[in-house]
C-alpha cells in the first residue's frame, strides 16, 4: 500500500493552492501523467485508474527498476506518478464502467489520454457524464484532439509523432543531416502536459466565477505547434526554416568540453569580440553585417578556442556572462545531477523504490512564495487502493468486494 500522504504546511499554515481538488485520471504513458503529477504536487488527490492486471503501459517500459512492491516498474512510470493513488479497473467491463460512473460523481476533474472515441465506446465520456453531473471538469489529451474533425483523429500518437508533424524535426537542418528522433526526450508529452495543466487550472477558476463545468479538448499536435511556433512563423515571412538564422547561435568546442553561444545584436558581437582578444574584428568589413558573422563562423569558434583554453566550462560562461554575452555548458547528465543551481533550486527529487539505483525524476518548477513543497511519495504500486478507495467512496461491503476482484473487474 501506498503511505498516506501528509500535505505540508507552509509558514503562515496556509494549505497547498489546490488541496481539496480531487482527480479520477484514466490515464497512461506520460503526456496526462505528467499533467496530472503537477497538479498534485500542488495538493490535488490524483487518483489513477488502471487496468487491474496490465496496468499503466508505462509500467512495463525500460530502462526499469525495481519498485516499492518489488516488482520491475519501467522509468516513464517511475517519473510521472509522484504523490498518486491507484485503483486497478476493467473499464472494458459494464460492472468496471458503473464503478467509474459511480466514483465520478466524488471528483471534481475527470481526466482521461485515450485514443479518441474510447471513453465514449465505454458510456464514460463528457457527454454521458454531464447530464448527472452538470459541474463536471472534463479533460480529455491525445494525439490530435477530440472536438475538430481531423483526418489524423484515429491515429495513435506518442511524443515523436507530435513532435515530427510539428516541422521541429527540420528547424536548422542541413540537407545531408540525419534525421535525429526526439532530440529534447519527451517534448511531445511534457510540453502537452503543461498545456493540459493550464485548461484546468482554467477550468477550476471558470466552476468557481461561473458555476460551470468544462470539456478541455488537448491534442498533443496542437501542443507541439506552439512549441515549434517558429518554423511556421519564419515561413510565413519568406524564411525557409531549414537555413541557420543570421546569429551566431552555435556548439563552440573547447578543451574542456562545448558550450553554446548566442549573440544576434550588433553590440553584443563588439563586446564578444573584445573579450576574446580581438578588437580589430569589430571593423573588419568580413564581419560587418550578421550574415558575415555566420559566414566566418569557423574562424570565430577556432580564435574562441584558443582563447579559452583550458579553463573549465563555468569559468568560461561566467568570463562572457560578465561582459553581457549569452553563453552555457554544454551538460552531461552526471553534470545535472551534480549541479549546484539544480540543487539549491530542489529540480530533481527522488523515487523510493526498492532496487539498488538512486532514481531521480524532475520536480515541479513552479516556485510560489510561501507555498511548501509537497513531500514527494512513490509511484503506487497497481491497485494498491482499490479496496480501500472504493469500500470508502462507495460503501462495497467486503463480500461485493471480493465478488468484483473474482470477476476480474477490479484488481
Amino acid at each position: 500500500m501506498v503511505k498516506e500522504v501528509e500535505v505540508p504546511q507552509s509558514k503562515d499554515n496556509s494549505e497547498l493552492p489546490l488541496s481539496g481538488v480531487r482527480i479520477l485520471a484514466a490515464e497512461q504513458m506520460q503526456a496526462l501523467p505528467y499533467a496530472t503529477q503537477l497538479l498534485a504536487s500542488f495538493g490535488a488527490e490524483v487518483v489513477k485508474v488502471e487496468h487491474p492486471s496490465r496496468g499503466d503501459l508505462g509500467r512495463s517500459g525500460l530502462p526499469s527498476a525495481i519498485g516499492i512492491d518489488g516488482n520491475p516498474v519501467g522509468a516513464t512510470f517511475l517519473r510521472n506518478n509522484l504523490y498518486k493513488k491507484s485503483i486497478g479497473l476493467d473499464l472494458k467491463s459494464t460492472d468496471g464502467q458503473d464503478i467509474f460512473r459511480q466514483l465520478a460523481k466524488n471528483f471534481d476533474v475527470i481526466a482521461e489520454n485515450y485514443k479518441p472515441g474510447t471513453m465514449e465506446k465505454f458510456s464514460l465520456g463528457y457527454t454521458d457524464l454531464r447530464d448527472t453531473y452538470p459541474k463536471i471538469i472534463y479533460l480529455s489529451l491525445s494525439g490530435f484532439g477530440n472536438l475538430v474533425e481531423t483526418p489524423y483523429k484515429s491515429w495513435p500518437a506518442f511524443a515523436p509523432v507530435a513532435e515530427a508533424m510539428s516541422g521541429i524535426y527540420n528547424f536548422n537542418r542541413g540537407a545531408d543531416e540525419p534525421l535525429k528522433v526526439s532530440p529534447v526526450g519527451a517534448l511531445g508529452d511534457t510540453g502537452t502536459g503543461l498545456f493540459a495543466v493550464i485548461g484546468v487550472l482554467t477550468a477550476l477558476h471558470r466552476l468557481k466565477r461561473f458555476d460551470k463545468g468544462s470539456y478541455i479538448d488537448i491534442s498533443m499536435f496542437d501542443s507541439m505547434v506552439a512549441f515549434a511556433d517558429i518554423v511556421p512563423n519564419y515561413y510565413s515571412m519568406g524564411k525557409d526554416p531549414r537555413t541557420p538564422s543570421l546569429l551566431i547561435n552555435h556548439g563552440f568546442k573547447i578543451a574542456k568540453g562545448e558550450i553554446i553561444i548566442q549573440i544576434g545584436r550588433e553590440h553584443q558581437f563588439e563586446a564578444f569580440a573584445i573579450r576574446i582578444g580581438k578588437p580589430d574584428w569589430v571593423q573588419a568589413e568580413r564581419f560587418s553585417t550578421r550574415a558575415g558573422w555566420v559566414e566566418n563562423i569557423q574562424e570565430i569558434i577556432d580564435q574562441f578556442a584558443a582563447w579559452a583554453g583550458d579553463r573549465e566550462l563555468i569559468s568560461v560562461c561566467e568570463d562572457l556572462a560578465a561582459v553581457g554575452i549569452a553563453a552555457a555548458p554544454v551538460f552531461e547528465a552526471s553534470d545535472v545531477v551534480n549541479d549546484p543551481h539544480v540543487k539549491a533550486r530542489e529540480m530533481l527529487l527522488p523515487v523510493e523504490t526498492n532496487g539498488e539505483h538512486n532514481v531521480l525524476t524532475a520536480g515541479n518548477p513552479v516556485r510560489i512564495d510561501g507555498i511548501a513543497k509537497r513531500a514527494p511519495t512513490p509511484p503506487p504500486s497497481l491497485g494498491a487502493d482499490t479496496k480501500s478507495l472504493l469500500m470508502s467512496e462507495l460503501e462495497l461491503s467486503e463480500t461485493e468486494y471480493q465478488d468484483l476482484l473474482k470477476r476480474g473487474v477490479v484488481g
